[in-house]
This record gives structure tokens, C-alpha cells and sequence, in this order.
């Protein structure tokens, strides 16, 4: 069982901690000690994994731009070097082209040196099989061998290759663009298009360089292309309000037709229309559903749970396909896509509210610089028939207004706090006139409100990861969200364990 120094790391389906000073009250628990122990933790569970002996194995190794991720490569690389393995060393990556390292070089398993959007002190360690991405459980049993001390032996004949996989992983969205968009001008299909990147200081500038210039795209106004881990001008994040008035600023600024952005390891995307509107969230997934259910007539969409009623009725009124609402967590949606397919039920298309998308044709990876080439390709199109982007989602219902709040768990057993709450608001609002609990809710508790008492709903769930209870409500009318918000106040203020 993990003790709580190593338990601490555990962040879901990844590795997470304090990599570099500078955060006060934040001491670094990343040590170089402690990182060398995660790396033998995984070459002892990858050869179990696989069936192979340590000095059989082939690993490849990315990092985001942080300031931390080239200290963090260099020991990572020498653990696995030092237990006999081939080592391929890509360097600044996006964390989905080390999953295609696995498909495309042939890796028995990939490690990429990220911590997503989070601040410049963090980092942390995600991995990657032939099979996708680690579950919760594996990284547990990563860390166990790192608590317990365990490592291979050291043998001789380990190597550290440098390789510049990006550029090949590059090339395949240029192909495909090339492929789908089937211009007349083959090899510039986005000749004409000026399309802006903001990268954020992230690993995504490659996009601008590598993907769209090649093709022909105009992409001057481009913002924060760099790679710079302290994160100057903005976070690197799709659902931060400052990032993504930033590329709506770009595409406003420079009368462009389209805008992208990415976080800092690529594996979220969002975007921006040519009349400024953000796909992003709901719209996001709107666009991406769209996309996704062309010749897969009928298929389902599993999103998380917070989407909107209106998307529900566009993807099954509008788009004639099926909504399946399942828990935050972009790997536990992930996995009911994969588990439905696997049911033999359609289901082309897994995404989370966050910019995580992961399309079945795409090996299930959430990807951002796929889902923003996926766009790009339909944008294309759609302009080859004369019509925009946001002709794709003209027909989307959204709330006139949203918001969402975050309440502390004030109890130390904060997971049991959480569901008991869930619990007693069921039962409270099963009782409650005009409350209607909502029939394909997976996670916390959903109720819709009717025109006279809030014209909406409301969603309240317990965090995937942390002591917090968030609550998201949206509604159709002027007033609305403050009307339901009140209703459900009257239950918050009996309960005990929430800081209100």
C-alpha cells in the first residue's frame, strides 16, 4: 500500500508533483531521487506489461516546455539506459505524438514529462502503452515499486538515441489534410486561409510551422509560438477565460478565419470562427460530434456530464445521433467509448468539456492537434461549398446564462462527504415539486427546472481528484441561474461538510 509521500503523487492517470522552487509554501518533492525511482517503477512494470526482459525494451521519452523537463529527461533517460534499454530521446513533444511512437517506431512504451496546464513549478510523468494510456491502477503500482526501492538490474548494452519524431508526426496531419480537404492545389489545401496559433509557450508552436505554412496557410499574428516554461503570457489552457480571449483577440485582430489554440502538451485544442465566436466547451463538442458522426449515422457521443441541454437536443435532433453522458475525467470517458464500441454500439467519438477529444479513428487518443486539423479539414470543405464554420453549429441551443461554483470539502474523508451529499440532495429532490431528476445522469446529481422556477438545471458532482464539490447550472431565461441557485441553497445550508 502506498504511504502518503507517494500516494501524493498520484494524480488520476499520471504522476504529478513539485519539480522546481519558486511557489512559496510549495517545496520540491520531485527530486531528482524520487524521479530516478519512478523511472525503474515503470521499466519493472512495462517488461511485466509486455512479457520482455528490461534490456529487450524499446522506450521513447518527451517533454513539454517546462523549465523542469529537461532535468527530469535527462535522469528518466539515464534510469532506463542504465536497466539495458533502447532509449529514443524526441525532445520538446506533444504529449500524443509519444502515444504514436508507440504505433509509429514501434515503442514497447512512451513517457512524457508534462503536468498539462498547470503552473511552471510543477511537472510530472504520464506513460503510454501500445494500448493507450495508463490506468489509475498502473500508476499505482508504478509508485509501489518507487516506494518500495525496487529496480531492474543494471546491464550493458542501454542506448539513448536522439530522435525528431515530431516532425514525422507533423508530416501525417499534413497528409491527412492533404488527403480530406482534396484540393485542386494538392499540396497547398489551405492556400488562402489565414489561420492564427496561440501556443501559449506550450509545446503546440510546431503547428504553425510545421502543419499550416507547409500547406499554404498565411499564419502571421500567431501568438506565443516560443517555447518558454515559465509561462509569461498567459496559461496554457483552452478553458481559461484570459488564454482563450487571447486567440479570439488574434483572429479579431488580424481578420483571420480562423484561430487555434492548444495547452501546453497538445493534448486539448479549441478554436475560434472567423466571426470570433469561440469553439470552445459545449461548441466544441458541437463541432467535434458534427465532424464525427459523418458516416457514422446514429453513432453516440460520450461526453462528461456538465454539457448543456441544448447540445443534447443537437446531437440527437439535429445530428440524429445519440448523447451519452458519462463522468468527468477525460480517461473515464475515454473508456466508455472504447467499452461501448467493444458492446458493438457506434460510437465514433469520446469528449470532455475541457478539450480533450479522442476519436475512434484516432486510436482513442485525446489529441488536440488532431482535433484542431479535423476542424481545419471541415472548415475547408465547408468554404469549397461557400459556406463558414459556424454554419456547422447554427442550429446549437445555449444558455442565455451560466455559472458555476466550487465548494471546499471541509471533512478530512472527503470522498464519503461528498457522496453522502449526493445522496440526501437525491433523495431531497425526489420529493421537491418541479424538480426533475435527470434520467441519463452518470455522476452527482442533475435536476432540470421548468420556466417558473429557473427555466434550466443544475449538475452537482464530487471533483474526480480533489475535496471539492462543483456545481454547474445554466438556464434559458434573464434571472434564471440565481432562481435555480436559490432553490437548491435551501438544501446546501442543512448539509453538513461544505464550506458555503
Amino acid at each position: 500500500m502506498l504511504n502518503e509521500f507517494f500516494k501524493r503523487f498520484k494524480s488520476g492517470t499520471d504522476i504529478r508533483g513539485v519539480a522546481v522552487e519558486g511557489v512559496e509554501g510549495q517545496n520540491v518533492d520531485l527530486t531528482d531521487e524520487v524521479v530516478e525511482k519512478m523511472a525503474d517503477g515503470f521499466v519493472l512494470w512495462l517488461a511485466e506489461k509486455v512479457g520482455k526482459a528490461p534490456e529487450e525494451l524499446t522506450i521513447s521519452v518527451g517533454r513539454d516546455s517546462r523549465v523542469s523537463g529537461p532535468r527530469l529527461m535527462e535522469l528518466c533517460c539515464g534510469r532506463f539506459e542504465r536497466a539495458g534499454v533502447r532509449v529514443l530521446r524526441c525532445g520538446l513533444a506533444s504529449t500524443p505524438s509519444m502515444f504514436m511512437t508507440t504505433v509509429d517506431l514501434g515503442c514497447d512504451g512512451a513517457l512524457q514529462l508534462t503536468a498539462s496546464h498547470h503552473p511552471f513549478n510543477r511537472n510530472g510523468l504520464k506513460f503510454f502503452t501500445r494500448g493507450g494510456g495508463l490506468e489509475g491502477s498502473d500508476i499505482e503500482a508504478i509508485l509501489q515499486f518507487a516506494q518500495d526501492g525496487a529496480q531492474p538490474d543494471a546491464r550493458d548494452g542501454g542506448s539513448v538515441t536522439d530522435v525528431d519524431y515530431m516532425t514525422d508526426y507533423a508530416k501525417g496531419l499534413c497528409e491527412k489534410i492533404k488527403n480530406e480537404v482534396n484540393a485542386e492545389d494538392r499540396d497547398h489545401p489551405l492556400k488562402g486561409f489565414h489561420i492564427v496559433v496561440d501556443a501559449g509557450n506550450g509545446a503546440g508552436g510546431f503547428y504553425a510551422e510545421k502543419v499550416l505554412e507547409p500547406l499554404g496557410a498565411d499564419t502571421s499574428g500567431s501568438r506565443y509560438l516560443e517555447p518558454d516554461g515559465m509561462f509569461p503570457n498567459h496559461v496554457p489552457n483552452p478553458e481559461d477565460a484570459e488564454a482563450m480571449a487571447s486567440i479570439c483577440e488574434a483572429v479579431r485582430e488580424n481578420n483571420a478565419d480562423l484561430g487555434v489554440i492548444f495547452d501546453t502538451d497538445v493534448d486539448r485544442g479549441g478554436a475560434v470562427d472567423s466571426k470570433g465566436n469561440e469553439i470552445n466547451r459545449n461548441r466544441l463538442v458541437a463541432v467535434a460530434a458534427a465532424i464525427a458522426l459523418e458516416g457514422n449515422e446514429g453513432g453516440t457521443i460520450v461526453t462528461d456530464s456538465i454539457t448543456s441541454a441544448g447540445l443534447k437536443e443537437f446531437i440527437e435532433t439535429d445530428l440524429g445521433g445519440r448523447h451519452y453522458r458519462y463522468r468527468r475525467g477525460y480517461k473515464n470517458v475515454i473508456d466508455k467509448a472504447i467499452e461501448l464500441n467493444a458492446q458493438g454500439i457506434n460510437c465514433p467519438l469520446a469528449i470532455e468539456t475541457s478539450g480533450h477529444a479522442a476519436m475512434r479513428e484516432n486510436y482513442f487518443l485525446d489529441d488536440g492537434a488532431y482535433l484542431c486539423t479535423k476542424i481545419i479539414i471541415k472548415a475547408a470543405q465547408l468554404r469549397q461549398q461557400g459556406k463558414d464554420l459556424s454554419d456547422l453549429t447554427a442550429d446549437l441551443r445555449e444558455p442565455l446564462e451560466s455559472r458555476e461554483v466550487r465548494f471546499q470539502i471541509t471533512e478530512k474523508d472527503f470522498r464519503a462527504c461528498g457522496e453522502r451529499i449526493i445522496a440526501e440532495l437525491t433523495a431531497y429532490a425526489e420529493k421537491q415539486p418541479g424538480w426533475q431528476l435527470a434520467d441519463d445522469n452518470r455522476e452527482g446529481v442533475r435536476v432540470s427546472f421548468d420556466k417558473e422556477n429557473g427555466d434550466g438545471w443544475f449538475l452537482l458532482r464530487l471533483s474526480v481528484h480533489d475535496p471539492i464539490m462543483p456545481l454547474n447550472i445554466e438556464s434559458d431565461s434573464e434571472g434564471g441561474a440565481e432562481v435555480i441557485y436559490d432553490r437548491l441553497y435551501r438544501f446546501l445550508k442543512t448539509t453538513q461538510g461544505l464550506k458555503l
